[in-house]
C-alpha cells in the first residue's frame, strides 16, 4: 500500500489493487515470494471462464498483478496465452431532455442540486461530490475539476440554472463552517504534499467541500475533528429513487446523467473534440461511443424505412 500511495494513486484504485493481490494469492495457495508468471495465466483464464468477468475487470486484474510482480516482487510481469474475456460493446444508458426534467423534479433538497450540477457539467459522481469552495468561480461562470480521471484537471461551464441555487447552498455552508470553527475547530482532507505545502489549509474555508456531509469524524492516523464530503452512495440512492418516482424504465444511475450531458451537447452540434474535453476524456474514440446513440452520427436524421411514404 505504501508503494501504491508513494506513486499517487487514487484510494479506490489502492483498494482495487489490493483486492485482486489477495484473490490471486488464495487462488494459487502459495507464498507471495515463490508465485509464478503462469499462475498469472491461469488466474486470469479463471476469471475469464469460471468467473465470467468483464473485460475490463479482467485486465484490471492484470494491471494490478503487473504492479505486484513489478514494484513488490521487483521482478517484471511476462505472461501470455492465457483465456481472455469476451469483450461487449455496451451502449450507454442516456435520458431524452424530458427524462432529465422529470428526473430532477422527483428530486429534492441537496441532492437534486448535485444531479443537476452533474447533469449541467458531465462531471463523474466523486468529481462533483469532492468538490471544494475555491473550485467554483461564480464571476467567469465555471468550475474547475482538479485530479480527474487520469490525475487532470479540467474546465467546465456552471449552468445559470444552477447559479443560484448553488449560491445560496454555499451561504448556508459557510454558515455551518463557521460554527465548526467556534466549535472547537474542524479540519478537512488533504493530501499529505498539500498538508505540508500548507499547513493551516484544513482550516481554510477555501478548502473546505462543497457539498459537505452532516457528520464530523475524527482522523483515526491524526486525531483531526474533520468534515468529510457528502457520501456518494446516498447520491447515486436519491438518483434511482428519482427515477422510479419519475416512472422511468430505463437502468438510470449517476453515469446516465454524465452519459445525457455528452449526447445532448451532441445532438445539439457542439464539436466532438469539445466533448471531449469537457469530459476528460485522454483519446477522442472513447467519446465516439456518444455517436451510437445519436439518430443522426454525422449524417441527417435517419427514417425507418416503415415510415417511408
Amino acid at each position: 500500500m505504501r508503494i501504491l500511495r508513494s506513486r499517487r494513486y487514487s484510494f479506490r484504485t489502492e483498494e482495487a489493487y489490493r483486492d485482486w493481490v489477495l484473490r490471486f494469492l488464495a487462488f494459487c495457495g502459495a507464498e507471495p515470494d515463490v508465485v509464478s508468471d503462469g499462475q498469472v495465466g491461469g488466474f486470469l483464464s479463471h476469471l475469464a471462464v469460471e468467473r465470467q468477468v468483464s473485460a475490463s475487470t479482467q485486465k484490471q486484474a492484470l494491471n494490478a498483478l503487473a504492479f505486484y510482480f513489478k514494484e513488490v516482487l521487483e521482478r517484471p510481469l511476462a505472461v501470455e496465452g492465457f483465456r481472455s474475456a469476451r469483450r461487449v460493446r455496451k451502449l450507454p444508458v442516456v435520458l431524452s431532455r424530458s427524462e432529465v426534467q422529470r428526473l430532477l423534479d422527483s428530486m429534492e433538497g441537496v441532492h437534486a442540486l448535485l444531479a443537476r450540477l452533474m447533469y449541467g457539467t458531465g462531471m463523474r459522481l466523486m468529481e462533483a461530490v469532492r468538490l471544494r469552495v475555491q473550485d467554483v468561480d461564480f464571476e467567469r461562470g465555471m468550475i474547475l475539476v482538479r485530479d480527474g480521471k487520469g490525475r487532470k484537471d479540467r474546465v467546465v461551464p456552471l449552468p445559470k440554472r444552477c447559479r443560484h441555487p448553488l449560491e445560496a447552498h454555499m451561504e448556508s455552508r459557510r454558515r455551518q463552517f463557521d460554527r465548526d470553527q467556534e466549535n472547537g475547530g474542524v479540519h478537512v482532507y488533504l493530501p499529505d504534499a498539500l498538508v505540508r505545502k500548507y499547513p493551516r489549509a484544513s482550516q481554510d474555508w477555501r478548502w473546505q467541500y462543497v457539498f459537505a456531509s452532516g457528520r464530523i469524524s475524527r482522523d483515526p492516523r491524526s486525531g483531526q475533528r474533520r468534515r468529510h464530503h457528502l457520501h456518494e452512495t446516498g447520491l447515486q440512492k436519491a438518483i434511482q429513487r428519482g427515477a422510479r418516482q419519475a416512472g422511468l424504465a430505463k437502468r438510470v444511475n449517476s453515469h446516465a446523467l454524465r452519459h445525457s450531458f455528452a449526447t445532448h451537447l451532441l445532438e445539439a452540434g457542439y464539436d466532438i473534440r469539445t466533448v471531449q474535453e469537457l469530459l476528460g476524456h485522454a483519446d477522442v474514440s472513447t467519446t465516439m461511443i456518444y455517436t451510437h446513440v445519436l439518430n443522426r452520427p454525422g449524417l441527417p436524421p435517419v427514417v425507418s424505412p416503415a415510415d417511408f411514404d
